[in-house]
């Protein structure tokens, strides 16, 4: 059993709905996935981190649960489901499920008890005020659609409830001991059908102060809590954290390797765009300085983009409007004030040495990288549909017609499939990319494959190097089996960099942009063609 493979392992994340529908009515199910695994280990996955596949109203992509203990019945069975865990793992392909514990859909039965009595055991699993608080906007995530308030009245509880996001999301009271005890039950559920662990959504949100709930002691003794309870029940078992915070608090989530076993780290995702926009490496140099080390049970998530917006809340709000500038320049491409809704290889105006450039970023940054689907192939985004859903198109698995996704007809079909312009499935699919040695998803097979042969990036201890060229960004991660370097010109023009790089020898060129001279340790600077950058790797002997 590796109970550390989470440390140099590839997470792909996507929604069975919109990915693969195997019985033709148009919304993509849990054996269409089954069908696509192979297509999935041969990319190079090692995880899946499915997003929420449970009962749900879905009025926001199935993060408002009515049922923890049930599969839309859209998208599958048990028995599927259990099919599915059982081909992954032959596979070598662990699955996370997305766990949504800071709020339920106002549909489930605990807040429909809750609203119809007072005296229910299932009150207190929400958080009320017979008046609206004072301080009622104390945490609005999503002001322009909850009235720029986090309480909302109930008429037939006669009484205001908190959200943090959406009315229709009552937040579920942590302080309640209960509460924490039916979220260890629905956890025990799945892991026993065998998945590998969860990504939890709003960690920060659970454990800080909601109304007039009272924690018993430090709020993250639930966190603890859960660790303990889940690494009981399945000793490999992970969770992975939506921690959404300044770099300085990401050791409150980790503790003493008593929480999270990993952050989704936006922090870095920040500041990686906005290097991105001015092309220019100082912003993720700095970033890269300002986060903390971590211990050898610990680790960093690292994305580009995800099934939300690109939140770009940890920048300044000129940073920000540096970022808007130049990937997302007109105001319909961006969301909340804060963040951008667009895909990757849009925001990069579709330019191949860019992309490549940030998959390499993506790669080799410290931490274990996550893929949304789709950006392997370069899938663009529909600005036409609303919100979020811009990113969230059905996956496109060949030219042929419904881009392979399905052959129910097209108004069935549970999303949008993108039919026009340079990123329609008849430009950008798999099956073409397949047998084109020279297209992306080839890259990216390429790109993984050197990834998994440098576990440093994983498991090491990451240090920025210091160069004399703003446009370069060099980094080193070290363990005791080996050293790797990365290096990345942020410059659409040719670019050279001394490296301060104290121990020298034995580096060897591993993978680039292009086939570089070998590294000279004799040489003062290293050269980097437009968007270029360079792997290097020492083994010790």
């Amino acid at each position: 059993m590796n109970k550390l493979w989470y440390k140099n392992a590839l997470i792909y994340s996507l929604d069975i709905a919109t990915f693969k529908d195997s019985n033709h009515d148009g919304i993509g199910d849990i054996r269409g996935l089954k069908h696509r695994l192979n297509y999935l280990s041969g990319l190079g996955v090692d995880c899946i981190w499915l997003l929420p596949f449970y009962d749900s109203p879905n009025k926001d992509n199935g993060y408002d649960i009515k049922d923890y203990y049930k599969i839309d019945e859209r998208l599958g069975d048990f028995g599927d489901f259990a099919e599915l865990v059982d081909i992954a793992e032959e596979k070598g392909i662990r699955i996370l499920v997305d766990m949504v514990a800071n709020h339920s859909s106002d549909q489930h039965p605990w807040f429909q008890q809750a609203r119809k009595d007072r005296n229910s055991r299932y009150r207190n699993f929400y958080i009320w005020a017979d008046e609206k608080p004072k301080n009622h906007a104390d945490f609005v995530m999503f002001g322009e659609l909850q009235e720029n308030t986090n309480w909302h009245f109930d008429e037939e509880a006669g009484a205001y409830y908190y959200h943090t996001f959406y009315p229709h999301q009552p937040d579920l009271n942590m302080a309640n001991p209960e509460v924490q005890e039916e979220i260890k039950k629905v956890m025990h559920f799945w892991l026993k059908l065998g998945i590998s662990g969860f990504r939890l959504d709003a960690v920060p949100h659970m454990v800080r102060k909601k109304g007039d709930q009272k924690f018993a002691g430090d709020p993250h003794e639930i966190l603890r809590d859960f660790r303990d309870f889940v690494e009981g029940q399945k000793k490999d078992a992970v969770l992975l954290a939506e921690v959404d915070v300044e770099p300085e608090r990401y050791k409150d989530f980790f503790g003493e390797e008593d929480q999270m076993n990993m952050l989704l780290n936006f922090y870095v995702d920040n500041y990686i765009f906005l290097a991105l926009a001015r092309e220019e490496a100082n912003p993720l140099k700095k970033a890269l300085q300002q986060l903390p080390q971590i211990s050898r049970k610990e680790q960093y998530a690292t994305f580009l983009r995800n099934h939300d917006e690109l939140d770009l809340e940890r920048l300044t709000a000129p940073e920000r409007e540096e970022v808007y500038g130049v990937l997302a320049p007109d105001e319909h491409m961006r969301i909340f004030g804060r963040g951008i809704r667009r895909r990757l290889a849009p925001m990069l105006n579709n330019d191949r040495k860019r992309l490549e450039l940030a998959f390499s970023l993506l790669f080799t940054l410290p931490g274990s990288p996550v893929l949304w689907y789709g950006q392997e192939i370069g899938m663009g985004e529909d600005l036409s549909l609303e919100g979020r859903e811009s990113v969230r198109t059905l996956m496109q698995w060949s030219g042929r017609q419904n881009g392979g996704y399905s052959d129910a007809p097209l108004e069935k079909f549970v999303g949008k499939m993108i039919s026009e312009g340079e990123f329609s499935y008849e430009k950008v699919n798999v099956d073409d990319q397949q047998m084109d040695p020279d297209s992306l998803l080839n890259w990216m097979r390429r790109a993984i494959s050197f990834r998994k042969e440098s576990p440093e990036f994983g498991w090491g201890e990451f240090e920025v190097i210091e160069t004399n060229n703003p446009k370069v960004l060099a980094h080193c991660c070290r363990t005791k089996n080996g050293s790797a370097i990365a290096i990345h010109n942020f410059s659409q023009k040719e670019e050279r960099a001394a490296l301060e790089l104290k121990d020298r020898e034995g580096f060897m060129n591993m993978f680039g942009d292009k086939i570089y001279d070998p590294f000279n340790p004799q040489e003062e600077s290293v050269l980097l063609m437009p968007y270029g950058y360079r792997w290097l790797c020492r083994r010790q002997t």
